[in-house]
């Protein structure tokens, strides 16, 4: 079977289509948040960058909102070896999620059973890979953290698979010996949203 190739992912300036573009990002955003919600209600493991901040945050005075803060000012400096500069869906990216997530969690009730949590961390994690792919694809520039994949796509021509479950795996090793807390739904986010990302980004990258 043949796969649609991947158009490139480099911003493409607001005034072009930017309708379209602009209610792709922000649907895309907000899906991102309501997945780190679905995620969380589960409460089988949070993503590895989660468990990155719950480690930091035993060996720092720092909070985990704080942990967060300064760890996506650290990841927009490894911009510049990338030749990435911030745009208008980098700083969409940091807001839109704080308030999606936060309204996810608000509107998602405690599951009572096992098989519900279950569902949830499924849902949670094809739902972040899909909306990863939704919002970077619309090319108005990837949040702190998706920058480096894509940067390092562009740079080395390895595909986003690859290089999203890598970067994925050492955000959690290093988590994990920090002291942060991994469950079954931390691995599994790892090793599955990169070939998730892979296979919707084709199909939601805007080709001008």
């Amino acid at each position: 079977m043949s796969h649609k190739p991947l158009p490139p992912i480099t911003f493409v300036p607001v005034r072009e289509r930017p309708a379209r573009r602009l209610t792709q990002l922000f649907a895309g955003l907000a899906l991102y948040g309501f997945s780190l919600s679905l995620m969380v209600r589960a409460a089988l493991g949070v993503n590895p960058w989660s468990v990155l901040y719950e480690g930091l945050e035993k060996h720092t005075p720092l909070s985990f909102g704080t942990i967060s803060g300064v760890i996506g000012a650290a990841v927009l400096l490894a911009w510049i070896p990338l030749r990435q500069r911030p745009t208008f869906g980098t700083f969409a990216n940091i807001l839109v999620l704080a308030f999606a997530s936060d309204a996810g969690l608000a509107l998602i009730p405690v599951p009572a059973t096992l098989a519900v949590r279950a569902a949830l961390l499924l849902g949670g994690v094809l739902l972040n890979g899909f909306s990863v792919a939704v919002y970077v694809g619309a090319r108005l520039g990837p949040g702190p953290r998706d920058g480096i994949m894509t940067g390092t796509a562009a740079r080395t021509g390895r595909s986003i698979r690859s290089i999203r479950t890598t970067m994925e795996l050492c955000v959690l090793a290093a988590g994990w010996l920090l002291g942060g807390g991994v469950g079954v739904g931390t691995v599994m986010y790892s090793l599955a949203v990169g070939p998730i990302t892979q296979f919707f980004m084709p199909r939601f990258a805007y080709r001008g």
